[in-house]
């Protein structure tokens, strides 16, 4: 047997570098998206929800419904009053929705990202509304501005037993 121990070498520590762990919990936002009629309509609902998985993105909760004016309004109250809100408000009556709740780290930010600007003129080639949306106020998807938005959102649309928090074995990737 050689008893015979490599030389530390000056700086170097011989301790082992810790694995990358998953994110906590914890460290994971929650977003609302809605993909309005025009994605039903245009039969490109897997496209758009397959760009946020692919980003590594978690789908905890997901439902198609039709809105009702009532709930279409209370979404939209910040608008209200606005130019736009009356043909807002009429286009989400249009046909039914997907609403589904996001988890992952920095989400709000990164489905902002992903879905682009509003402005149809300043969306970016790439990004969900620079590559489908035909027309700004007919707007494709709904995204939740902040933290704070998103958890009022969610609370609109979904029940807390609708949302299936699970773990996700690739989560150390993302």
């Amino acid at each position: 047997m050689n008893d015979i121990k490599p030389e530390k070498k000056p700086g170097k520590s011989s301790a082992k570098k810790p694995d990358k762990k998953p994110l906590a919990k914890n460290s994971a936002e929650r977003t609302l998206v809605l993909l309005k009629p025009g994605v039903l309509q245009r039969r490109i609902a897997g496209e758009v929800l397959g760009r946020f998985e692919k980003k590594g993105l978690k789908i905890i909760a997901l439902k198609m419904l039709t809105m009702d004016r009532a709930m279409t309004e209370k979404h939209y109250a910040e608008h209200r009053g606005k130019d736009f809100y009356g043909k807002l408000i009429e286009y989400t009556l249009s046909g039914p929705v997907i609403a589904l709740v996001l988890s992952g780290k920095e989400a709000v930010g990164l489905v902002r990202r992903l879905s682009g600007l509003t402005d149809l003129h300043e969306s970016q080639p790439g990004t969900i509304r620079g590559d489908f949306a035909a027309s700004t106020r007919l707007n494709i998807v709904h995204a939740s501005d902040s933290s704070e938005s998103a958890g009022r959102e969610i609370a609109l649309f979904f029940k807390t037993d609708e949302i299936c928090e699970w773990e996700d074995g690739n989560s150390g990737w993302f």
